[in-house]
């Protein structure tokens, strides 16, 4: 029994033969891009089955949202301590359960009799969730050399706009040929896969941080601040729970935010390390994440509303005008090593990707809406964001130690997911401070240009947050020996 135990708990080498494998750090990015692409498409996916789980279940628009509402907020809150759990106890043991854990949940999501069984298997799949996102760009960037950081993390934003540029179009064909339950259905061989390629692929953590147990009443304030604020902006959005009812929400928001911050300078072992966040360009790289998610996730939420105004309906090729924002980001993320000169630094970059960021957003904000126009300026805004954000990743990856890569990965992908929550938000916020006025048609561009605006001047913050040098910060992390140059990370021989 001790013997079973040992193997379930411990990470298990990789054969001689793929560690000593020239091609051995690609084939840990490979792996970890099945997660990337397999979140982003689950992400993108499960909206296109709202409309058939609400006939399935009978119930409205505002009780089916929570099928996406209780993941985001279990992924958000758990994102940081399960990434200081991994960062103690192993990121590839983490990373691996965690395809365990989303596979077998996506099984009950498929299964399941009622809607609140679906939300509960989406609370469990949200948790595996958090073990894959925490601990991806962990293993991304001690899997290869310092050098190469940002190509592997171009690769990895890669796969993960490949899935949200799937989503879409994989869920309404899935749904209009077979069932909602095959939405969830597809992950699980993929799940397998990824399993048995991550136990023969991924490197063991060398380097782990020192620490006790989850800081749990981090966790609860954690958790309570995010949901009172993804609830009140939920209300912001159409859920009717009255005024008194956001301020509420909003106060306890609030009240648990003083309150983290508080218990966490007292807390023998912190949730959130304060050392890592006073690292050079940190607190503000993560800033600028938030900023970027929120820019690439409010289009794809905007323009079907504008073309469904616009047309009487969403058609097929609403779908293609979409895929060009991901599709410019897929493409962007990895050229930008092979295009723009070695030589730029990762504040320069951001600085370039977030000038084409603006200029697209600004192009959005004062056209009318057409499909040629519209799909070429989503795809300079894609660009724009595929060169910014692996930069953006690159640098505050870079400024923390190895032994706390998992844990600040955890802190990004935070962002990602608060990102992603305002930008659906400032959608809904838009069209509604413009629902009062002028024809449908004229309310939904008033409304898209609002929204354009402001995420045009959430471009220019982002690329202030981020191009800036911090004072003594470095741009390529920490100074790395010969062995790095060829190509080792000593992280992982």
């Amino acid at each position: 029994m001790g013997s079973i135990t040992r193997v379930l708990t411990s990470e298990a080498p990789r054969p001689r033969a793929i560690r000593e494998h020239p091609w051995a750090p690609w084939m840990a990015v490979g792996v970890v891009c099945f997660g990337a692409f397999m979140g982003q498409l689950d992400a993108s996916i499960v909206t296109l089955a709202f409309p058939a789980l609400q006939r399935q279940f009978g119930v409205s628009l505002a009780g089916v949202q929570w099928v996406s509402l209780v993941y985001l907020l279990v992924l958000v809150a758990l994102l940081i301590p399960i990434g200081r759990w991994s960062d103690r106890s192993g990121r590839k043991l983490l990373y691996t359960y965690g395809f365990v854990v989303f596979s077998a949940a996506s099984i009950g999501c498929g299964l399941a009799p009622s809607l609140d069984a679906l939300i509960g298997f989406r609370v469990i799949q949200a948790i595996g969730a958090a073990m894959l996102q925490a601990n991806s760009i962990a293993l991304v960037s001690t899997s290869v050399a310092p050098h190469l950081r940002r190509k592997a993390l171009g690769i990895q934003a890669m796969a993960q706009a490949a899935g949200l540029a799937l989503g879409p179009t994989a869920g309404g064909i899935i749904v209009a040929a077979s069932s909602w339950r095959w939405v969830f259905l597809i992950n699980p061989p993929v799940g397998v896969v990824a399993i048995i390629l991550g136990i023969y692929m991924l490197p063991r953590t060398k380097h782990r941080a020192e620490g006790s147990g989850a800081d749990l009443p981090g966790v609860v304030l954690l958790g309570t601040s995010v949901a009172g604020l993804l609830l009140a902006l939920s209300v912001a959005s159409g859920l009717h729970l009255g005024l008194a009812a956001v301020i509420g929400l909003v106060v306890v928001a609030v009240g648990a935010a003083v309150g983290l911050v508080w218990w966490e300078r007292r807390s023998a072992s912190p949730m959130i390390d304060g050392s890592l966040l006073s690292a050079p360009g940190v607190a503000r790289g993560l800033g600028g994440a938030l900023l970027a998610y929120m820019i690439l996730f409010g289009p794809l939420v905007l323009y079907p509303q504008v073309f469904d105004a616009l047309r009487g309906g969403v058609t097929a090729s609403t779908g293609f005008i979409l895929t060009a924002l991901p599709a410019g980001f897929a493409v962007a993320a990895v050229a930008a090593e092979r295009v723009l000169p070695a030589g730029w630094s990762d504040y320069a970059r951001c600085w370039i990707g977030g000038a084409i960021t603006i200029l697209g957003a600004g192009l959005l904000a004062f056209i009318t809406p057409s499909s040629g126009v519209t799909a070429a300026l989503l795809a300079v805004l894609g660009i724009g964001l595929g060169v910014y954000i692996p930069a953006n990743n690159a640098q505050i990856m870079g400024a923390v130690p190895p032994s706390s890569s998992a844990t600040m990965g955890g802190m990004l992908n935070m962002g990602r997911g608060i990102g992603t929550a305002f930008g659906v938000a400032l959608v809904t916020l838009s069209l509604y401070l413009v629902h009062s006025t002028g024809s449908l048609q004229d309310r939904v561009i008033s409304g898209g240009r609002l929204t354009m605006i402001a995420l045009g001047v959430c471009a220019v913050l982002a690329t202030l947050a981020s191009a800036i040098k911090a004072s003594g910060g470095t741009d390529g992390g920490h100074p790395v020996s010969e062995s790095v140059h060829r190509g080792l990370n000593p992280e992982n021989l």
